[in-house]
């Protein structure tokens, strides 16, 4: 089927769209006050630049954002198929403090700067400045959980106002990473076209995590169930904000041009997508589904809790395993894409192959899988992790930057406001240090900050950090609780020594 039309009609690059003002603007906006954006807005600016978040063409005003948090739909933008505003079910909102809200009025165009090179990169035309009701954000669009990573954002990150307003574009954001896989909409279309796929069927696989080979797997059956031959793949992945813990997109953008490889030849391409992911469950899945309409897509996998955080601290799932698919099949009648439900495959170790574990009888047939869980403990390790599993291209770049526990650094952090920490330091120097496998270093928290030290340890170093006990607590914290240590000073040196080296072969380090 031919390329899907954006969402609202028309694919809204601002900077293509503005470049034969640009220099116009350029020089207007050497005049104009600025907004320096966080690292969040960054990404949302990107999308709303490059025509990703296509109707839109600047941040929600306060209609648009009301609106959306209500009903999922655009105020200022009709759908005349259906009489009704465009679906949009995650509110996009510049957010600044008091004090920048107070210095805005209605009308006043602002350029908002890049936080890492100050790079103008556009203009907004302020709409409306407004003191939005988080409360209300945070129960209609996540649900309310105050422990939901959106929620906890809006509450303790997010500026308390919002301004609205259209923009116009300057510049994207620059990248040095990547490049050659940073598409735009209109560039990943283009590709398309280029590759023949532009009367396929193209199906987007969106993951925040790396690729195995049970991804692969269902990737290309997803692909066949559109047709022999019909089905083309996207791997898209998001580079921008995900989840907090989430292994660093470094390193996932190395496993996904490795997996790429295992593709059939013309089967599968590969582009990254810098969102910054709410982690909203439903509503974020259908608004990765109208973003892929943006770039180009007309088939889209959605998985078992798509874009869930998973549980609270009580054990209760944010969201139903199925609360996507179900809100993505009641709007089905407006999308230009088509909704692929995942098949979660399984490994069968008897017959070297995988398949989709609903068509498997389990008490009969003998199935293999390794969880999330248990690959973090393998990585921690360092037992093996079988080939039927992932590839070993795939499993030497996740060793790399997530080395067995015998190969990582740690700090041991020691208060010296009393003398005993530094003879405790020199102690512990020489006793580690007989060990073999890391360099000890003793270092002085006050003159190393917590950076240094904690780059040292994500080195491999084993560093004694002494000093007050606000700056080896600094240190610490850098570093994080799986890999510091704290010396109980209360005893003798001998006791604290003894401690220490138990606390390091226990968790592993020797």
């Amino acid at each position: 089927m031919p390329i899907p039309q954006p969402h609202g009609g028309e694919l809204l690059d601002l900077v293509q769209r503005d470049a034969s003002k640009r220099d116009q603007l350029l020089a207007e906006a050497k005049s104009l006050p600025q907004l320096v954006l966080t690292p969040r807005q960054l990404c949302d600016l990107e999308l709303l630049l490059n025509g990703g978040f296509s109707p839109l063409d600047g941040f929600l005003n306060q209609d648009d954002y009301e609106s959306v948090v209500s009903e999922m739909r655009l105020a200022s933008k009709i759908n005349p198929a259906t009489g009704k505003g465009y679906l949009w079910p995650i509110p996009i909102t510049l957010d600044v403090d008091a004090a920048s809200a107070q210095s805005l009025k209605q009308g006043e165009r602002v350029v908002l700067v890049d936080l890492r090179d100050e790079t103008p990169l556009a203009i907004l035309t302020v709409e409306s400045v407004y003191q939005p009701n988080k409360q209300v954000e945070g129960e209609k669009v996540f649900r309310g959980d105050p422990e939901h990573p959106a929620v906890k954002y809006l509450h303790e990150t997010a500026g308390d106002w919002y301004v609205g307003g259209k923009l116009q574009g300057l510049n994207y954001p620059k990248h040095y990473d990547y490049t050659e896989f940073r598409k735009t909409p209109q560039e990943l279309r283009q590709e398309f076209s280029r590759l023949g796929w532009d009367t396929k069927k193209i199906v987007a696989f969106q993951t925040r995590n790396p690729m195995h080979r049970a991804h692969r797997e269902l990737t290309v059956r997803a692909a066949n169930d559109l047709g022999e031959g019909e089905g083309q793949i996207l791997i898209h992945p998001v580079v921008g904000l995900t989840k907090p813990g989430d292994i660093d997109h470094h390193t996932r953008v190395k496993v996904y041009q490795q997996i790429l490889k295992k593709y059939p030849d013309n089967l599968a391409t590969l582009s990254l997508l810098p969102l910054a992911m709410r982690m909203g469950g439903d509503r974020e899945a259908l608004w990765h589904a109208l973003i892929r309409t943006n770039y180009g897509v007309d088939h889209f996998i959605v998985g078992r809790d798509h874009a869930g955080p998973g549980k609270n601290s009580a054990g209760v799932d944010f969201y139903g395993p199925y609360d996507a698919q179900e809100l993505l099949a009641q709007y089905e009648d407006e999308l230009e894409i088509k909704i692929v439900p995942f098949r979660m495959v399984t490994y069968l170790p008897d017959e070297d192959r995988y398949a989709p574990i609903d068509t498997i009888d389990t008490s009969k047939v003998k199935t293999a899988n390794i969880s999330g869980t248990e690959l973090r403990n393998k990585l921690r390790t360092g037992d093996d992790i079988p080939e039927w599993f992932s590839y070993p291209e795939v499993v030497k770049i996740l060793r790399d930057t997530n080395p067995p526990r015998s190969k990582q650094g740690f700090v041991i952090a020691i208060d010296n406001s009393d003398k005993k920490g530094d003879y405790l330091g020199h102690a512990l120097e020489a006793t580690l240090n007989q060990f073999p496998g890391r360099k000890i270093t003793k270092v002085d928290a006050t003159k190393y900050d917590a950076f240094i030290i904690s780059e040292l340890v994500r080195a491999g170093a084993g560093v004694i950090a002494t000093g007050p006990q606000a700056s080896v607590s600094a240190a610490a914290t850098a570093v994080g609780s799986g890999n510091s240590y704290a010396p109980d000073l209360s005893g003798s040196l001998e006791d604290a020594v003894e401690s220490t080296v138990a606390f390091l072969k226990e968790q592993g380090f020797y």
